[in-house]
């Protein structure tokens, strides 16, 4: 396939595939999608088999998985959903496909993938091998020094919630003629959704949750990275959220023309509240993208993901919680060079507040252990356990990781 696919590409052509299912049902590709959910974890489906349970019988599921895809009679439990709370207090929906449709999905995309990569553009990095945040980010920098000071933030409205099926699974027919492979992805498309005690089948999006998702978001959205990059505009993708960025405001507006044409000729919707056109040179021109808020010349980090930081912290840190307090840090840590790693771009007083923020949530789990009251920001507290007591203690410091960042630089 791969051969294949380079070939092509060399000739400036797309192959067309008939024949997939079969690469599917292999016994080396379920053993390996498997071996992917595994490490995965996550919760049980719909029909309350966990990993660990597919796990002790792996050999045998495995094997009744091969045997339904080969004769035609696999079928999708329904999708179980829940509420995920989100910073503010909202929530959002997440599917929770069961384990056995999980293992399904993992395999056909991992022989459907390589098809549609080799056509996706360069602009788009949400879930795909090799890129990441982290790219776009620097992407978007690079455009921003380079002069593209116009930027549309596109806010697409309840996208993986709207995808017409129809038109999701036509774009999938152009590069794949292979009935079966088509068959499975429809199955999951209108596989039933279950909540508390009601049911329902959608007639249109993809299971937030399902493997198979994020790719076929991709799919979807490919002909609109198409279009724009044909029109000369630098459009930076993340999934269903993306930036155009531009070096005149009438580019800027001329774009945004084009994606209200192709979003509404697709089925779908812009968000108006949340889609903006702006001079990010000036102070009503800033914009937010995957976690960061770009304004001047410089980036923050927006403040719902400032929020969401502040009260993982809180709920690491309760002044009752049990361990040690050197437990209590080595947990700490994990989360603060994990965050620091992805927002290290961030304006350098960011860290230091957000280092003072983490030590008074320490200090005030400390009087309560002593027997005091408050919540550790008076004077004597700072005092009686300085920086230097937690650093001794081994506190992950992101102001000084900062500053040890930008000297390496």
């Amino acid at each position: 396939m791969l051969a294949a696919l380079a070939t092509a590409s060399k000739k400036g052509k797309g192959n067309k595939w008939f024949s997939l299912i079969d690469k599917v049902w292999r016994e080396a590709t379920l053993q390996k999608a498997w071996q992917r959910v595994r490490t995965r974890r996550g919760a049980a489906g719909i029909d309350g088999i966990s990993i660990a349970r597919f796990e002790a019988h792996a050999p045998r599921y495995l094997g009744e998985l091969a045997e339904q895809l080969k004769n035609g009679t696999y079928r999708p439990e329904a999708v179980r959903r829940v509420n995920i709370l989100k910073a503010g207090g909202a929530s959002r929906p997440l599917g929770i496909p069961a384990v056995k449709d999980r293992v399904v999905q993992t395999a056909l995309k991992s022989v459907i993938e390589p098809i549609f990569e080799s056509c996706f553009s360069a602009s788009s990095y949400g879930f795909r091998p090799g890129r990441g945040c982290k790219d776009a980010l620097r992407e978007v920098d690079g455009l921003l020094r380079a002069g593209y000071i116009h930027v549309v933030d596109a806010d697409l409205k309840s996208f993986f919630d709207s995808i017409p099926h129809d038109h999701l699974l036509a774009r999938v027919a152009e590069r794949i003629s292979d009935g079966k492979v088509l068959e499975l992805i429809d199955g999951w498309l209108r596989q039933d959704v279950v909540q508390d005690l009601q049911r329902w089948t959608p007639t249109g999006g993809t299971p937030q949750g399902a493997v198979i998702s994020p790719l076929l978001a991709n799919i979807y959205l490919h002909p609109l990275d198409t279009l724009l990059r044909e029109r000369g505009w630098k459009m930076v993708r993340y999934a269903d959220d993306f930036v155009v960025l531009c070096q005149s405001a009438h580019e800027a507006q001329a774009a945004l023309g084009a994606i209200q044409q192709w979003v509404h000729d697709n089925g779908l919707a812009l968000n108006m509240e949340k889609t903006s056109i702006g001079n990010c040179r000036t102070g009503r021109g800033a914009f937010e993208f995957l976690g960061y808020r770009f304004t001047g010349r410089s980036r923050y980090v927006r403040p719902k993901s400032l929020q969401k930081f502040k009260d993982t912290i809180r709920r690491r840190t309760g002044r009752s919680r049990s361990g040690t307090l050197s437990e209590i840090i080595h947990e700490l840590n994990r989360v603060l060079r994990g965050w620091f790693n992805y927002f290290q771009h961030a304006k350098a007083a960011t860290f230091s507040r957000l280092d003072a923020f983490v030590r008074r949530r320490l200090r005030a789990v400390l009087r309560k252990r002593t027997k005091g009251h408050g919540c550790g920001q008076c004077v004597a507290d700072g005092l009686r356990w300085p920086p230097a007591f937690f650093a001794a203690l081994g506190l992950f410091a992101m102001h000084t990781a900062r500053a040890a960042a930008s000297q390496s630089r």
